[in-house]
């Protein structure tokens, strides 16, 4: 009886179905062979530093690429800055200001042609501040920031640069002061 089920199946799609099984294993014998994986992936990120009078800006974001193939990669990539200013100023009720911020990142990026990168990331940072005030008590504010940016650049292989807007911006519960923001991303 199973034999006169079989005979009713086009000898043709049992041979289609024997090659896919057979290329499905020779792929996976292909990604399995050590430095395959390793091929695929990029490092990268960036770093920051700002100093003036009485004002200090670092920050660090390194990253790790999985490049797919041309056209598709994925990443992740964790970020630290702290910011520090010193006022004292007499035209400001403000005397100094101190930021932690750190947390990561997943980003997609998409190349549909050579010179054109489209990214989305999704962004999450606590964010732990002090504000400091000559004839009033201190304000502490400390919460979690999350952002996904869309964003478009200009690629010349390992630098990317352009622009990403804050789709979840809300101006009064974000770190940031705009929903754009210009980057610069590198990847060797």
């Amino acid at each position: 009886m199973k034999t006169a089920c079989f005979e009713n199946i086009p000898k043709y799609i049992l041979i289609m179905l024997f090659a896919s099984s057979t290329f499905g294993i020779y792929a996976q014998d292909n990604a399995s062979k050590e430095g395959d994986f390793w091929s695929h992936i990029r490092f990268g990120g960036g770093f920051g530093a700002s100093f003036g009078s009485d004002y200090t800006d670092v920050s660090v974001a390194p990253g790790a690429l999985y490049e797919f193939n041309d056209y598709f990669g994925l990443g992740v990539g964790v970020q630290g800055s702290f910011v520090k200013v010193k006022g004292n100023y007499a035209d400001s009720d403000l005397n100094n200001y101190k930021s932690w911020i750190y947390g990561g990142s997943l980003i997609g990026l998409f190349n549909p042609f050579e010179a054109v990168q489209l990214s989305a990331e999704l962004e999450e940072v606590r964010v732990n501040s002090t504000f400091t005030f000559p004839s009033a008590p201190d304000i502490t504010r400390n919460f979690w920031n999350s952002a996904l940016y869309l964003g478009a650049g200009y690629n010349t292989g390992d630098v990317t640069i352009g622009v990403r807007y804050n789709v979840l911006f809300e101006r009064d519960k974000s770190v940031y002061s705009d929903p754009f923001m210009p980057f610069v991303r590198v990847y060797f």
